[in-house]
């Protein structure tokens, strides 16, 4: 048959058509440049030290950020929080010297110099209440989003639910194509945070705002920002990423967040890890040489400011509409660890900016408070009692023994849980506190306790107490009594801030073991008892005997998912900071001996040499430690130990 003069005219009026779409093609190169954690580290300064460093801070990021923007034709730069609190600059606008009504927050002082496109919230965004929260972003020059935090009102459990923050926001961009032409692009940007935050900040949030899961979140907004003309999606959820199974109302949702459709970029944070690198190889649908997950480009750029995360795009429209071509994460370290020196100068816009603040800071933390008669540190409080931690909970005793002075209360013995919360690990050999022997000023109070946690007290049974120490003792390996030589016994992957000693009582840990609670509580071998021999003055603990444990908010309120800790069992609701009980017990105490008590420890297994890796500067410390010596210098600023038997 003949084709007809019509459907001639349709095939050349079709291949008209398709030339046309082909002439008017085009490609684009974004670059998405992420940071997040920078917990106040505005400055390359330590406070706890007192002195510059090299390892963070956003001034030397700053510096990787213009170089980036300089590289690409079209940039865009966002901050996943964990922003205005993490050290005592961020204290002293909080809370001591706060930032007056018309002022400038010192974190948007520098931002606001930056160019970002948006933000989100982090958790510890919500350390210091609602009202500060809301107050502090208000001076921010781009828009925050958070889409999983709602009033808590009639209606937050029904379909008119209202969001305590904006839920995403639609950007209206240009950007320039190959050819040099410029194209209008809208660009949806959704924010998450941990639906935990209602755990550990209740006391700021409780009847204020309630949480939902971030990926039914998601669900349900993405495809709503594509209706509403999004033509690129930027997910920035303050949330790590997990290897197993992800549970609704999870902590780290990264890994089903990328399963949503819809999203084209993840900018994720939290777990202060490095995405693209090595350690993530093995997790599941991961292309750890693009830096995907899923195929969503995504990237994680630590904590500090210690490194810019990127993530390159190639957008083409020859399908009608802009979809992503390719991608290529990376992150950018502002030190070489490998040749042991900075790879960027700080920016100095940053010290000027908060000149006035950082001078305030340092004048605060450089207050004398009292003396230590012995030197306080914490290399070695992973593996056995430790002086940061015994004057913690000194302290929190001292503390709570006062509170119930006259009440009920009084005739329970009191106890103390603390953990060791700066132990290297992946925030560095450096991450250890060391206060030597003579003047305790404030930035060591600070550096003895880093987070602005709220003293509680629970009453606790002893099987309670024993279920404690047994979660927290999933913090090492097992160890195989006929196994290899040398087994090392810290378990990386378990949060030092998690790994809780209680004082008051003695117990040893047998490590051969297994661990009896998973990291999320669940049990994973009922019938495992690494905790043994536990003891109060003495004798056997029973399992009804009652104690009162001073503790933190974020464990009373379920932080760490220990099992039987809720706050119905807190008695004492305490609005004063950890850090103020400390520096009340040592003006108590101006002269004072922070040498632990040796109340707790770990069994030798005969035969075995139990091993582990702390900063190479405890070795000036292993005078005091008979039972600890040193196996090898890693030359990375780490070395082996043992515990000796």
């Amino acid at each position: 048959m003949q084709p007809t003069h019509a459907t001639q005219r349709i095939a050349l009026l079709l291949a008209s058509l398709l030339t046309l779409a082909h002439a008017q093609a085009a490609e684009i190169q974004l670059r998405i440049m992420e940071t997040t954690d920078v917990h106040m580290n505005l400055l390359n300064y330590d406070y706890y030290q007192d002195k510059p460093t090299d390892a963070f801070g956003l001034a030397k990021s700053i510096t990787l950020i213009k170089a980036a923007r300089a590289e690409a034709p079209n940039s865009m730069l966002f901050d996943n929080g964990d922003l205005i609190q993490g050290n005592p600059l961020g204290d002293l606008v909080a809370r001591v010297k706060p930032f007056k009504a018309g002022d400038t927050h010192p974190a948007y002082k520098v931002m606001n110099q930056l160019g970002y496109d948006a933000a989100n919230l982090g958790n510890h965004e919500f350390n210091f209440g609602l009202d500060f929260l809301r107050r502090t972003i208000a001076t921010a020059k781009f828009p925050y989003v958070s889409a999983n935090v709602y009033i808590d009102d009639k209606d937050k459990d029904g379909p008119n639910a209202k969001h305590a923050f904006t839920p995403y926001i639609i950007l209206d961009r240009s950007f320039t194509d190959t050819e040099g032409k410029k194209h209008a692009m809208k660009i949806g940007v959704i924010g998450f945070v941990p639906p935990q935050i209602m755990q550990w900040d209740r006391q700021h949030l409780n009847g204020k705002v309630i949480t939902r899961d971030m990926v039914q979140v998601a669900q349900k907004y993405v495809p709503e920002m594509r209706a509403k003309g999004a033509q690129l999606v930027v997910a920035i959820p303050h949330s790590g990423f997990e290897k197993g199974e992800v549970a609704a109302f999870a902590e780290n949702a990264v890994s089903k967040l990328a399963e949503v459709p819809g999203i084209d970029a993840i900018l994720f944070g939290h777990a202060h890890a490095e995405f693209p690198s090595p350690a993530f190889a093995s997790y599941p649908k991961v292309d750890a040489a693009r830096g995907t997950i899923n195929g969503v480009a995504a990237v994680m750029p630590g904590r500090w400011g210690d490194h810019l995360g990127v993530i390159d795009l190639t957008l083409d429209n020859s399908s009608g509409a802009w979809k992503v071509k390719t991608s290529q994460s990376s992150i950018r370290p502002i030190f070489d660890k490998a040749a042991k020196k900075p790879t960027v100068d700080a920016d100095p816009m940053v010290a000027t900016a908060i000149a006035s603040e950082h001078a305030d800071t340092l004048a605060y933390v450089r207050g004398k408070v009292a003396e230590t008669r012995a030197p306080i540190y914490s290399y070695f409080a992973q593996v056995a009692d430790d002086p940061s931690v015994q004057v913690v909970s000194n302290a929190q005793i001292a503390y709570v023994k006062k509170a119930i002075q006259g009440t009920d209360y009084a005739k329970y013995p009191v106890l103390s849980a603390a953990a060791p919360f700066k132990s290297g690990g992946r925030q560095g050999a450096s991450y250890y506190t060391d206060i030597p022997a003579g003047p305790v000023a404030i930035k060591n109070v600070a550096d003895l306790y880093i987070y602005p946690n709220t003293l509680k007290a629970m009453l606790l049974t002893g099987a309670e107490v024993r279920e404690w120490l047994e979660m927290s003792a999933g913090q090492f390996n097992q160890i195989d009594p006929k196994g290899a030589a040398q087994q090392q016994v810290i378990n990386n992957s378990f949060p030092s801030f998690n790994f809780d000693t209680i004082d008051g009582v003695t117990y040893e840990l047998d490590l051969t073991q297994p661990a009896k609670y998973d990291g999320k509580g669940a049990v994973a071998s009922a019938s495992a008892r690494r905790v043994t021999n536990l003891r109060f003055e003495g004798q056997p603990i029973k399992d009804d005997a009652k104690f009162i444990v001073a503790t933190n908010n974020y464990r009373a309120y379920g932080g760490g998912n220990f099992p039987g800790l809720t706050a119905a069992k807190v008695i004492i609701d305490a609005p004063e900071e950890n850090r103020e009980a400390l520096v009340e017990y040592l003006a108590a105490n101006p002269q004072f001996n922070p040498s632990a008590d040796s109340n707790w420890r770990i069994a030798p297994v005969p035969g075995i040499s139990l091993t582990f890796v702390s900063s190479s500067a405890a070795v000036k410390y292993l005078g005091n430690h008979p039972k600890i010596k040193l196996v090898k210098d890693a030359g990375d600023g780490f070395s082996l130990f043992e515990l000796v038997p």
